[in-house]
């Protein structure tokens, strides 16, 4: 069954927009072919400035009608100069990868960007939080605006027959209902989600049920165990999970039966009349919203700015909310234009749910919370579904018996050992993981202690556990963090796998002391020589307390070309820091 909306049916990269050079005509760009619509000769405006805008599908067509319209008249200028729209179609996912390489990074799960980088002047994603997730990996992307132009709630998509038993649309139902129902045993749910390292409206879902899960151990217990359910179905694009949807009474049963999607992926979806129509359950605390930025890339020159500006404005009247309405959006305060046909049960005006509030005090602080809650997530995902290979290398010297208040007063070697443990729990089968610790004159004058080398966890989980208890600190040993943060590079490295990431995460929580060990000097020149791009290792620091040195620990990993640093200011928040750690492809 084909989807009204076209989402997900065609490949667009950010390259190959292609302009008019010395016509009178004002060229639309759209669907990969090329339309053309004379100026009026009444339009009081001379030369053109060139304004390319990359739209998510499923509202580019609602801003190449409203910039044909608006082209056609005689407003569309700035400062006497005549503005040209082209307006291409790119998939969120696509032109986050594009950009990000155009930064030099890259995305967890995305991969590198297509062709050679080119970005347009406007980026309309389907959600402010891939504009969160590139400028954290690249700070030098700031983009401007950023005002959303259209809504789409999230809400759980599922079977009719499926929701009625559940009480819909007359019961109001809650993040919480819908975790316990997935984790329930025999008669659970089977969910399905689109991989939310490539899908906004599937991270905004994971992100609810974590919140519904809770932090302790119990809700961690349940994180993991929903993460399984919804990888087990889980789908690189939307259009095909909705192929995993019934498509008869009899397939209810057996086929998918829940997954986050945007309320216009379940209106396009009951637009083509299934057997079995989707049900949209918006449950309680609403989710992010679809939130659709007009961003405003950092490139872009002043003149194409105020072209940008002009166009943004044309935005906010009601021929394009009623053109967001034909194509199953709302307009960005969550009201609809005329023709729009809501699921059942959908409020007629849905609450903006930005991951920043727009009218939140401290924009900065707030945007640094959300980074942090997006990569943690990612990074619990990408622990059950991403294979990978990793050494885990466990500061034990004598400080790691300091107490931390925040955590009950128990040491942080203990704090360390409950984020091991929870990390190992997460870690997916397909995993390989080793263990050492490190401290001064461990082996003999050697810094470090292997417990247990990388070793499968279809095999080795019970032995990794085991080792966890033997991070014990030595009440009077320092730390000989260069020789032992060399020596694990060069065993992830003589061991490497393709086809997984090849990492080393290291705990510490202090500067090198290690008399007649390695100097600074020495390990950059030696990891220098040892970085080979045919074998990459992610060399990984996460910092535990105020007593490491960053500096440090930032040029260690730098000289690998691929590492990251972490600090965990707060002790206690170790397991945090770790899944932000296993998210992100660049370190802070």
């Amino acid at each position: 069954m084909e989807r009204v909306s076209g989402r997900h049916r065609r490949n667009f990269s950010l390259t190959g927009i292609i302009l008019a050079s010395a016509t009178a005509a004002v060229v639309v760009i759209g669907a990969g072919s090329w339309v053309g619509y004379e100026q009026l000769a009444a339009q009081d405006c001379s030369g053109q400035v060139k304004l390319n805008v990359a739209a998510a599908p499923e509202i580019a067509g609602a801003v190449r009608t409203t910039a044909q319209k608006w082209m056609e008249g005689e407003d569309a200028q700035v400062g006497g100069v005549c503005v040209a729209v082209s307006v291409e179609d790119v998939e969120s996912a696509a032109g986050a990868a594009t950009i990000a390489q155009r930064h030099g990074v890259t995305l967890t799960g995305l991969g590198a960007g297509q062709g050679k980088g080119t970005v347009p002047d406007v980026w309309l994603p389907d959600s402010s939080m891939w504009l969160l997730r590139v400028s954290s990996e690249a700070p030098g992307f700031v983009p401007t605006d950023r005002e959303p132009i259209a809504e789409s709630p999230v809400v759980l998509a599922m079977p009719a027959p499926i929701a009625q038993k559940l009480g819909w649309p007359k019961k109001k139902l809650q993040w919480k209902d819908m975790l316990a129902t997935i984790t329930g045993g025999g008669n659970a749910l089977r969910p399905g989600i689109v991989d939310p390292t490539r899908d906004a409206a599937g991270l905004a879902g994971l992100l609810a049920l974590g919140g519904a899960a809770g932090s302790d151990a119990a809700g961690t217990q349940k994180k993991v165990f929903a993460l399984r359910a919804l990888a087990a179905n889980s789908s690189s694009i939307r259009q095909d999970l909705l192929e995993k949807f019934p498509r008869s009474v009899e397939d209810v049963t057996t086929a998918l039966s829940a997954a986050p999607l945007s309320e216009e992926d379940v209106v396009a979806f009951n637009a083509g009349k299934p057997p079995i129509q989707l049900a949209a359950l918006y449950l309680d605390p609403a989710p992010a919203a679809l939130n659709y930025p007009f961003a405003v890339m950092p490139e872009t020159d002043p003149q194409k700015q105020a072209a940008a500006g002009a166009f943004h404005d044309v935005l906010r009247g009601q021929g394009f909310r009623d053109a967001l309405a034909a194509a199953g959006l709302r307009g960005p305060d969550g009201a609809a234009g005329a023709g729009f046909i809501a699921p059942a049960g959908a409020p007629a005006v849905a609450a903006p749910v930005n991951v920043v509030p727009a009218d939140a005090a401290g924009q900065a602080a707030a945007a640094t919370r959300a980074v942090t809650g997006i990569n943690q997530v990612l990074g619990s995902w990408a622990a059950i579904t991403l294979p990978g290979r990793v050494l885990a290398v466990f500061d034990v010297s004598g400080s790691m018996l300091e107490k931390v208040p925040t955590a009950g007063n128990i040491t942080r070697a203990e704090v360390t050992q409950r984020a091991a443990a929870q990390g190992l729990a997460l870690f997916d089968d397909r995993w390989a993981v080793g263990t050492w610790i490190f401290s001064t004159d461990m082996v003999g004058s050697r810094p470090w202690k292997e417990l247990v080398p990388i070793t499968p966890l279809t095999s080795g989980r019970t032995e990794l556990n085991g080792a966890i208890s033997q991070i014990i600190p030595k009440p009077d040993g320092d730390t000989g963090l260069y020789d032992t943060a060399l020596a694990a590079y060069r065993n992830v490295q003589d061991s490497w796998q393709p086809g997984r990431v090849n990492s080393v995460i290291l705990f510490t929580d202090g500067a090198n002391e290690n008399p007649g060990g390695l100097k600074r000097g020495e390990l950059l020149a030696k990891l220098k020589k040892l970085r080979d791009p045919k074998r990459p290792v992610r060399l990984v620091f996460i910092g535990i307390g105020t007593g490491v040195d960053r500096n440090e620990l930032t040029q260690i990993a730098s000289a690998t070309s691929s590492g990251g640093v972490f600090i965990a200011e707060d002790p206690a928040r170790i397991s945090d820091i770790f899944l932000e750690a296993i998210a992100t492809r660049s370190g802070a």
